[in-house]
């Protein structure tokens, strides 16, 4: 499901909410029509968060596009197995 590196997407992590409002609207800045939110287990409030910021606040030219919702089986560091939830937020520019 998750492909190699893109440089269209936004991987949020635990980085401060504006980190990421500012990524998503410089690749929109450099030319990006599209740009994809990307989140996964406690991150993916803060990935809607990011979204809503940006379409509601500062770039009202903006939309969802779609919305991916799925799971990943992650290993931690002692072998053990687990399914995280993950999200997707695919925002473009409105014509």
């Amino acid at each position: 499901m998750v492909e190699p590196y893109q440089t269209n997407v936004v991987l949020v992590g635990r980085k401060d909410l504006m980190n990421y409002v500012l990524a998503v609207i410089r690749l929109f800045n450099d030319g990006a029509e599209e740009v994809i939110i990307r989140a996964r287990g406690m991150n993916i409030c803060k990935a809607v968060d990011v979204a809503e910021n940006v379409k509601n606040l500062f770039m009202k030219n903006t939309e969802v596009a779609g919305v991916n919702i799925y799971s990943e089986e992650l290993e931690d560091p002692s072998g053990k197995k687990k399914r995280v939830s993950a999200i997707e937020i695919k925002l473009v520019k409105k014509q």
